[in-house]
């Protein structure tokens, strides 16, 4: 499948319990579309990530991205709850508010942590759910993730050239394919403002595994078809829990492995992972 570049417009804000949340919407242009799709990102990405899939997949589905709160153009701000927990409810609230009944969702990272506790604990109903290298099962978090959580205050208060250096070279370090320079940027620009740069941070230490145990607990009572999608080479979320995920979620569900992909498929191989989507979203009813 042949994808636009990454592009997204200007975001519409919606608010959800006074915390401005950036969103966006792609369509089918002069016609029906085949469903609602909704697309989650994960750390320390955001609806950036999936703007070549977005793009693509518009032309059948009603596509809907958000940049959580805490990312990309949504809110930063200090006080400002950006853990799972939180961000799961928001999901919840945000396919309410958007008149969404019983949406496909599509999920990365932290993203399907998000997803499944909006789903497992919110009480939030999906057609289906694609999880693709999601942060779901223990052990995840990096040493860097470790070592953040320790020590916010002092990364925080790094010089701002230490810091874009930092996180450009920490978001490189997810793909095993090459990114393109504009890939990459649009992928560090939230990180590098005045409230970005503490907001980076912020949100490392905020992730923890407390809040992805409940909904691991309950994977066996998924109320929908899912299927699960992952790098070969994924050095942050190791392939092996693709595995493991397959054998707690209920149906048997179908595993697909990119060969040569890390951790962003979305963005390594969008036209490898749009197929993806497509070919299991037509097997849905």
């Amino acid at each position: 499948m042949t994808i636009p570049p990454p592009s997204l417009p200007a975001p519409d804000l919606v608010d959800l319990g006074g915390v401005p949340v950036a969103t966006y919407e792609w369509g089918p242009e002069g016609g029906p579309s085949t469903g609602d799709l909704v697309l989650c990102h994960g750390t320390p990405w955001s609806a950036e990530v999936w703007a070549p899939l977005a793009r693509a997949l518009g032309a059948r589905f009603r596509v809907h991205l958000w940049d959580m709160p805490g990312y990309g153009r949504s809110a930063q701000g200090s006080g400002l709850p950006v853990d799972l927990a939180t961000q799961g409810e928001r999901l919840a609230r945000l396919l309410e508010h958007w008149g969404l009944d019983r949406p496909h969702l599509l999920a990365h990272d932290i993203g399907g942590a998000v997803a499944l506790r909006a789903h497992l604990l919110e009480g939030a109903e999906y057609a289906s759910l694609m999880l693709w290298d999601v942060v779901t099962l223990d052990p995840w978090g990096s040493p860097f993730f470790r070592l953040v959580a320790e020590h916010e205050e002092v990364f925080a208060a790094l010089p701002a050239p230490l810091h874009a250096a930092l996180v450009r070279e920490y978001i490189v370090g997810a793909a095993r394919r090459p990114m393109s320079a504009p890939q990459i940027e649009s992928l560090l620009a939230p990180w590098i403002t005045p409230t970005g740069r503490p907001a980076f941070y912020r949100q490392i230490a905020s992730l923890v595994p407390e809040h992805t145990r409940p909904a691991a607990r309950a994977l066996g009572v998924l109320r929908c078809p899912v299927s699960i999608g992952w790098g070969e080479e994924d050095l942050w979320i190791p392939v092996e829990q693709a595995r493991r995920l397959q054998d707690l979620l209920p149906g048997d569900p179908p595993v697909t492995v990119l060969p040569g992909v890390g951790h962003l498929a979305p963005l390594e191989a969008a036209g490898e992972v749009a197929e993806v989507v497509e070919d299991w979203l037509d097997t849905v009813p």
